[in-house]
């Protein structure tokens, strides 16, 4: 049995609602023949992927998703989070390398932090976050 997590960040709803109409939109053209049925590959995938991939905020750790597989990374192992110039936020790990958060943003930054008891920045021009 598997434990719920405290706070789940996706992407916004509208890729799946795209990928959901793309997937709609190839149906008449996978009809044509066989071969064209593999077309309805290209937006399914599009569909689970947006459905998801995400990050699951726990008390002990993070977990990002992807399409297939994912990272699990205790938060003991995390020195910073930080948002890059598009407001996209990165993990630095203690051994060096960086882990992007899917789905988690500048604007979204501090409802992960408050999930999990840790203080946020006080000012908006803080680059960097330490949990």
């Amino acid at each position: 049995m598997s434990r719920r997590p405290l706070l789940r960040v996706r992407k916004s709803g509208t890729a799946l609602v795209a990928s959901g109409i793309a997937f709609v939109g190839a149906v008449p053209l996978a009809g044509v023949s066989r071969a064209w049925a593999l077309v309805l590959v290209i937006p399914l995938a599009a569909l689970v992927w947006s459905w998801r991939a995400g990050t699951d905020i726990y008390q002990d750790e993070v977990r990002v998703r992807a399409l297939f597989g994912g990272n699990r990374v205790p938060w003991s192992r995390i020195i910073e989070l930080a948002p890059d110039e598009r407001g996209r936020v990165s993990a630095l790990l203690d051994n060096g390398n960086v882990i992007r958060l899917t789905g988690v943003t500048r604007e979204n930054l501090h409802l992960v932090l408050e999930a999990v008891g840790k203080p946020a920045a006080t000012s908006e021009t803080d680059a960097a976050v330490e949990p």
